[in-house]
Formats: structure tokens, sequence, C-alpha cells
């Protein structure tokens, strides 16, 4: 592990969700950022949370959210790479490190109607896989690469502790995006230039910077972005 200083706008972040006091633990969640090339250009999949969100309203992000009890005996296509694996159980069990990549899938499809999945046969299930599964796919884990861990601040109105992995829309049956749940009022897939142009929080747009990055070196450390001392730290975990 490495400490390096990388360029996360505290300030922003600050701006994006004031600290409100309380204390909150962390809740483990997943995000998926898909990417594809269009016309010579890299593309990512965002949305813009809708008005109404207490946390990072109107704001443009990638799809994700909290890992739900069904995450951890959810069924799928395949498992994920032994990389992706032995990072995250460095973080945590292996029964959770698979989850939070179930995690990242579910919340993509619920948030935008995209599958990253293998033709299945379709099953009854209960609980949020039920849709997923009805249209008759399993998750495709194999396709996702582990590229950055955040923690949100301490005092915030919602704390999570975020994985972010990348995945390309090759493995997407099919590649555009529906109405979804309507937690995001606008779905989009956006060149990056464009991307950093939107309305993103600090966090997003440090991924986002370091999607940039991997599209050509895919084996860059993976950043773990957290506040200490009241001060944020960008780690390189090796």
């Amino acid at each position: 592990m490495s400490t390096s200083p990388e360029p996360f706008d505290s300030d922003r972040d600050q701006r994006d969700a004031p600290r409100v006091g309380g204390r909150q633990v962390p809740k483990d969640a997943a995000t998926l950022i898909l990417t594809r090339r269009h016309r010579g250009a890299a593309q990512v999949l965002m949305g813009r949370r809708a008005r109404g969100h207490v946390f990072m309203a109107s704001k443009w992000v990638f799809p994700g959210g909290r890992i739900d009890r069904a995450d951890f005996t959810a069924a799928s296509a395949n498992e994920p790479s032994s990389a992706v694996m032995g990072r995250l159980t460095m973080e945590v069990p292996a029964r959770r490190a698979r989850a939070l990549v179930l995690t990242a899938v579910r919340e993509t499809f619920e948030e935008t109607g995209l599958l990253l999945a293998a033709p299945a046969p379709t099953a009854s299930v209960a609980g949020p896989w039920r849709e997923f599964r009805a249209v008759g796919a399993l998750p495709d884990l194999a396709a996702l690469n582990y590229i950055a861990r955040a923690i949100t601040p301490p005092g915030r109105t919602r704390r999570f502790d975020a994985r972010f992995f990348m995945a390309s829309a090759e493995a997407l049956l099919h590649p555009e995006p529906t109405a979804g749940s309507g937690e995001l009022d606008e779905i989009a897939w956006l060149d990056l230039d464009e991307a950093r142009a939107q309305d993103l929080p600090a966090i997003t747009r440090f991924v986002l910077g370091e999607v940039g990055e991997r599209l050509t070196t895919p084996d860059r450390p993976l950043p773990f972005v957290r506040m200490v001392r009241r001060r944020h730290v960008v780690e390189r975990l090796d």
C-alpha cells in the first residue's frame, strides 16, 4: 500500500454534502461504470439523480446503491475474476465480496434497465432479483473490474463504503438504457469530456478521471478515498 497525492477536490466534496453532524456507520454499496466506444470516442453511462433526493440531488452519477440481503445468495452465470476477488477479500469476507459485485449489477439494472448478464432460463425468485431473473438472465460477474473505493466522510446525511466497478458495454444483453426505477431522471451515454462538463459530485469526478486512465492503463493501483483526521486522503492499493 502506498499513499499518493491525488487531485481530489475536498472543497467541492464539502459543498456536495455538507457536514450535518451525527454518527453513522458507512453502509456497504457498489457502483458500476459501463464504458463503450462510439464513433471513435470513449463513453460512460451516467444518470442524473432526481431533484427530490436527500443525498446528491440533481447530480450526475454512475448507477449504484446499497448492498441488499438478497445479494448474498443470488445466482450468477459465472464468478468474479480472481483479481477482483483477491482485492476485495483483502477488505471483506469472500461472501460479502461476491455480494458487492452482484449489488453493482442489480442496482444498474434497477436504475437503468441494463442487464450485464448472460442469457438464462427465466426463473421465479422473491425479492429484488425478481425482475432480473424473470427476463431470462443471470449476472455476468466475470465482466467487472474493481477500480476504486471511497468512504463518505463522517457527519453526512448518508454514509457509504462504496466500491466502484467498471465493465464494457459489450457484456450487456442490450446496449441502450430504459427509464429504470425513476431514481435517475435522465440517463445517457456521455463522451468523457461531456461527462466532465456535468454537475458531478467530487468523488464521481475523481472516479471518472480514474476511468479515463484505466482505458489506456488497466492495471493501475486501486485508489481508496477516505477522510483521516478531517482531511481527505487518497491511498493507492497495490
